[in-house]
């Protein structure tokens, strides 16, 4: 996607075959990027969430499994690799796909083989996600479309209004995004269009990284606390709400950032259209219940306080809470199916369930895949 004028991933290899990724932390305020130099600094950066983002949490932990072959290509230092990448975030699912596709490639392989091995898969599993997430885009945006086309909105020149939760654009994958993915397909169609972004909070991955990079984009937006969601559906200014997610169930369940089960509420109360976004990858075969997906809880300390740029320009971080108060912060909650409209995936759309999933995929009927 678009940096300025420049056209950029979230990860990529430099002409030195350096692993880099923007520092998700420093944005919207600055744009910073950084090497990964080591596995134990991708670690670092999926754990600190200088990226975050289901997908590009396990692009970036195939190339720690490939940092990690460079130093060390020994079983040993594989299996240690993947066990310390594993535990950098319970709840993406893709972190673990990821993961399994990096020791499928290299066990079989002798240790002299693995370092160049290890990047070639790396390299395939980024290259993979941005034609998955490109795909998604191309059908959910038939969703906008359709909307668009509607005899009433086409009379009065009217944009879509969507909405959505977290960041799930490109900077939560390779490139594109999952649930902005059709937002930026149908934008570059020329389809009228606008994008309420939820804040986010306590990290405000809405508000600092969503709306920054459709503004990179040109993409019509307003940031919206995470509480005027109903409202505005209430009121009929969303169209369609469309998410992306951390992880899906067998049975259909979405595990995505915290707050999204409270729009699929109100969306289905007001009536209004709720479509969650992902690739393959985010599907958990193993889970056919929503309930059994482990709930990150983060540092309370991110509810406790906030970071923004002050008068002077200076970037800071205040405390919200008066002294003596606790805080909880679970980072992610369950949407159960019924509550969703359909599924958005890299081979179509269906319906949230079971049933729709094997519809899609339908090799996992006889458990071949």
């Amino acid at each position: 996607m678009q940096v300025g004028d420049a056209p950029h991933r979230s990860i990529w290899l430099d002409s030195d075959d350096r692993v880099c990724i923007i520092d998700q932390t420093r944005l919207p305020h600055v744009f910073e990027t950084c090497v990964l130099a080591t596995c134990e600094a991708a670690v670092v950066a999926i754990r600190s969430m200088q990226v975050r983002g289901a997908p590009l949490i396990g692009v970036t932990a195939a190339y720690g499994v490939a940092l990690a072959m460079r130093a060390d290509s020994s079983d040993a230092a594989l299996v240690a690799a993947c066990k310390m990448l594993l535990a950098t975030r319970p709840t993406a699912v893709n972190l673990r796909f990821a993961l399994d596709e990096m020791r499928s490639r290299l066990l079989p392989l002798s240790e002299a083989l693995r370092e160049r091995a290890a990047f070639e898969r790396a390299g395939e599993l980024a290259d993979d996600d941005r034609i998955l997430c490109r795909a998604i885009g191309e059908h959910g945006a038939l969703l906008i479309e359709k909307l668009a086309q509607s005899p009433t909105r086409r009379s009065k020149g009217e944009p879509v209004q969507i909405l959505t939760h977290c960041n799930a654009g490109w900077l939560a994958t390779v490139d594109y995004g999952t649930a902005l993915a059709p937002v930026y397909v149908a934008h570059d169609r020329g389809i009228p269009l606008h994008v309420w972004v939820d804040e986010t909070r306590p990290r405000n991955q809405g508000a600092g990284l969503t709306a920054w990079e459709l503004g990179q984009r040109g993409v019509p937006h307003t940031v919206v606390a995470d509480n005027a969601g109903g409202h505005l559906m209430q009121r009929g200014e969303v169209d369609l709400c469309i998410t992306g997610s951390d992880r899906v169930s067998a049975g259909g369940d979405v595990c995505n950032k915290i707050g999204t089960y409270l729009k699929a509420l109100a969306a289905v109360d007001n009536d209004v259209p709720f479509y969650v976004a992902f690739p393959y990858s985010t599907i958990d075969w193993d889970l056919t219940s929503g309930a059994a997906i482990p709930i990150e809880e983060r540092d309370p300390e991110e509810v406790a306080s906030i970071e923004g740029r002050n008068a002077a320009g200076e970037v800071v971080r205040v405390r919200l809470l008066p002294d003596g108060s606790q805080a909880r912060n679970p980072a992610f909650d369950v949407t159960p199916h019924h509550l969703i409209t359909g599924f958005i995936t890299e081979r179509g759309l269906c319906e949230a369930s079971a049933e729709g999933l094997l519809g899609l995929y339908t090799e996992r009927r006889s458990g071949s895949a």
